[in-house]
């Protein structure tokens, strides 16, 4: 697929070939070298006329720029890819010629072309997604108890763990992997019914012919036509969707923990990688920039989608064709954001120090809510709570540490004094002690996570499948 300069960095080469003009052709080539067979396995051709047929069904053999170029005056690409496909068989075997897209129609094959490049396209996503998901593991199984600012509406709230929140980013991602496998399999379907859907042209024999085709282009048994049913299809790409939204929010906490004020983060460098054109000091997180830029604009590109099931009878009019402009670039964002975030996963650089040095440098503030829920136990919340906010209140004012202050007031109540060692509020201020329910939490989450992500990876349910053009012979033989 062509893309403009400032569209194909933010994907990646494989992404592109996937829905370039060339393998989309392809993916039409196989559908009608299929449906040839097919015909040719019921009776409704000569096996001659099938080979004769199959045997130029490569896009290799045609000017695909010619073709896609009239595809713009016929009103779709099928239109002068079958007139070509019928000329070239013409010079071998002027007799195949006759019945080369017997039964079929222009979506039928358009479709099915992108049911195929749409199961390449996801095989990709489905890899480097196993593998941030992995990478978001490992970082939440090393460091379940490195302790690291929780923030709240962007500002600092209480201590949690790094691990607790790299299991929280790899969690959306594991449920997005599941219902991108589940929604694949409805979806990834022989779309065939001819012009109306009913398969009229082909008789008694047509449910026998979609059957042999499926079989052939590695699909699921047909279920029948979806030329104006487009639920499953675009329930996929809005799942798709939903995983660069749960890419996003990766992407945006590690933009932030990255930023040279904070530090926590650093995605991988070298190579040129960040670089800038004036300041030589920057690393800029383009991962992150990536996967933040596909957020953008799938939304659009998922609304598009919605917008276009709207479709009129049995052949809808300009929806149909909206939709198939939308589709490429919903996954070349997608593969683009999933790609970069898992190579900046693998190669995540995590200082600790820095974490603690945030923590630290708020005065104990982070640790209120801890000491009012300590403090309530003897004096009840509501004193608690008032307590802790006037001491919170004189750390800003007179900079002190709140530890120092909670001593005080301990000292200066009988009741405190009574119901609280001072050891307890020294424990409290410990930013290792105050991650334990956020590193229990983060075990709890990995005990769940590992072993259905490492399910999910070994699934590879969009593998490519043997070659079909040259495998499908057999099979019909």
């Amino acid at each position: 697929m062509s893309a403009s300069a400032f569209e194909g960095f933010l994907s990646t080469p494989q992404m592109l070939a996937v829905f370039g003009e060339e393998a989309i052709v392809q993916g039409m080539m196989d559908f009608e070298a299929a449906l040839a067979r097919a015909e040719a396995a019921v009776g409704l051709i000569t096996p001659q006329a099938a080979t004769a047929i199959a045997g130029v069904c490569r896009a290799e053999l045609y000017d695909v720029p010619a073709l896609v170029a009239a595809s713009g005056r016929a009103g779709s690409l099928a239109i002068p890819l079958v007139k070509r496909l019928t000329e070239t068989v013409a010079l071998f075997d002027a007799q195949a010629s006759q019945v080369v897209h017997w039964g079929g129609t222009s979506q039928d094959v358009i479709d099915t072309g992108m049911v195929l490049a749409t199961r390449r396209a996801l095989a990709l996503i489905d890899d480097d997604l196993s593998a941030l998901i992995a990478a978001l593991l490992s970082l939440a199984a090393q460091h379940a108890a490195t302790p690291v600012l929780g923030r709240t509406l962007m500002q600092p709230a209480s201590v949690v763990s790094f691990g607790f929140k790299a299991a929280c980013w790899a969690a959306p991602l594991v449920r997005s992997q599941q219902r991108l496998h589940a929604a694949a399999q409805r979806a990834l379907q022989l779309q065939f019914g001819g012009a109306v859907g009913t398969l009229a042209t082909l008789g008694e024999h047509g449910p026998a012919v979609a059957q042999h085709m499926a079989q052939q282009l590695r699909l699921p048994p047909w279920q029948g036509v979806w030329h104006t049913q487009r639920d499953d299809w675009v329930a996929l790409g809005c799942e798709v969707g939903v995983l660069v939204g749960a890419l996003a929010k990766f992407a945006r906490d590690l933009s932030l923990m990255s930023q040279g004020e904070i530090g926590e983060l650093a995605e991988p460098s070298g190579a040129g990688r960040g670089g800038s054109t004036a300041l030589p000091h920057k690393r800029n997180p383009v991962s992150s920039m990536v996967a933040l830029a596909a957020a953008q604009r799938v939304p659009h590109r998922v609304a598009a989608l919605l917008g276009a099931m709207a479709q009129e009878h049995e052949r809808g009019l300009g929806n149909w064709q909206a939709e198939l402009a939308e589709w490429a670039g919903l996954f070349i964002s997608a593969h683009g954001a999933v790609h970069a975030l898992a190579e900046a996963a693998a190669g995540l650089q995590v200082h600790p120090q820095r974490m603690r040095a945030h923590i630290e440098a708020l005065q104990g503030l982070v640790t209120a809510e801890a000491c009012s829920t300590r403090l309530a136990a003897v004096i009840g919340k509501p004193e608690a709570q008032r307590l802790l906010e006037g001491l919170s209140r004189r750390v800003m004012d007179e900079g002190r540490h709140l530890r120092e202050l909670v001593l005080e007031a301990v000292a200066a109540d009988p009741r405190l004094e009574a119901g609280i060692e001072a050891g307890e509020i020294e424990r409290l201020f410990d930013p290792d002690h105050a991650t334990g329910a956020a590193a229990a939490r983060t075990r709890e989450q990995l005990a769940r996570l590992q072993p259905l992500a490492a399910a999910l990876a070994a699934a590879r349910p969009f593998a490519e499948p043997a070659s079909t053009i040259d495998d499908v012979q057999e099979m019909s033989a």
